[in-house]
């Protein structure tokens, strides 16, 4: 009897664990724009964290998946002395050995001196004059050391005047009717080296509309136009999971409602603009066979921040390169 109950017990823990599994890949399924990791590539930036925004304020995810390789960390060569750190002392280090150096050149003296005649005494005079005058040198040195600014890493002041960038008078324009670009504080504005004109907001806005009703429609061809091939592939790789599980994502009603530029940039020939989104949808897991709704809500909206970049060649329009997804804005 006592088999049989334990048999019971594995097979009740089999077919629990067998149910946790498929649900944790059906919210693994929904949570793509929510995830902990991101896909694609931002250039030479993909493994760098983009700048906070207003829109996100919090820790966006990394990107987890890309095809640009990451780069290799090395360990420095040499320890490099803090900032802030203290000089060592004219009594410490060498000045101590000196002084050590002093007292045994005048034991040495007198004993030269004393015990074998004038002659080892003169010999030993002259030793501590010599003695004294490398002293006095090591002791100017010292002084004159003091008296020069210190630097940082890479012989750096660390003495800034950020006067001239902070009167700036840029104003970063809105994104949409519900942009929220205005409201950013001096210290805190985006780095947009290439000079985003009111267009190319309007274009992520749409392209954002664009590439979420795409995928919610399992639509190949429209986000082969939107999007690069890496993040195609990426995306195409999710869908046909989704399809193997028996499920669809359905997206339907995307609306932009705050978005910020993180940071803009030029590097190898092309443009990459990196923003900050946050928008309301209706997002839910449907069975493909029977409409049935897995996770989600089919009717009614909910919102999701993410952090998008663009990439475009001079004179083609911004294509989807890469997606992170971002915490929320606190309520």
């Amino acid at each position: 009897m006592p088999s049989a109950v334990s048999r019971f017990a594995k097979i009740a823990a089999i077919a629990a664990l067998t149910s946790a599994t498929v649900f944790a890949s059906l919210d693994d399924a929904e949570a793509r724009r929510a995830g902990s990791g991101g896909f694609g590539s931002r250039g030479t930036r993909t493994f760098q964290a983009p700048p906070v925004t207003n829109t996100a304020p919090g820790t966006t995810a990394p990107i987890e998946r890309s095809m640009t390789p990451r780069p290799q960390t090395t360990a420095p060569a040499t320890a490099q002395q803090p900032l802030g750190a203290q000089r060592p002392g004219f009594f410490g280090g060498f000045g101590r050995s000196m002084i050590g150096g002093l007292i045994a050149g005048g034991l040495l003296g007198m004993l030269l001196g004393h015990g074998f005649g004038g002659g080892f005494g003169l010999l030993g005079m002259l030793l501590q004059i010599a003695l004294i005058g490398g002293a006095v040198m090591l002791a100017m040195r010292y002084f004159a050391n003091r008296r020069q600014p210190s630097y940082g890493v890479g012989g750096q002041s660390r003495s800034y005047n950020m006067s001239a960038t902070n009167n700036s008078s840029f104003q970063i324009p809105t994104i949409g009717s519900g942009g929220g670009f205005g409201g950013q504080s001096r210290g805190n504005r985006p780095s947009d080296e290439i000079g985003l004109a009111q267009a190319d907001l309007d274009q992520f806005e749409e392209l954002l509309t664009q590439v979420q009703t795409a995928y919610g429609a399992e639509d190949y061809g429209t986000l082969r136009r939107l999007t690069t091939p890496e993040a195609m592939s990426y995306l195409a790789e999710e869908l046909g999971e989704n399809a193997t599980n028996g499920v669809r994502n359905s997206v339907s009603d995307v609306k932009l409602l705050q978005g910020d530029i993180a940071e803009a940039w030029r590097e190898d020939g092309q443009e990459y603009a990196t923003l900050a989104m946050r928008y309301s949808s209706i997002d839910a897991m449907v069975e493909r066979d029977s409409g049935r709704v897995v996770s989600g809500d089919d009717r009614r909206p909910s919102e999701s921040t993410e952090v998008w970049t663009f990439v475009r060649k001079s004179g083609a329009d911004w294509k989807l390169a890469a997606i992170q997804g971002a915490e929320q804005r606190a309520a």
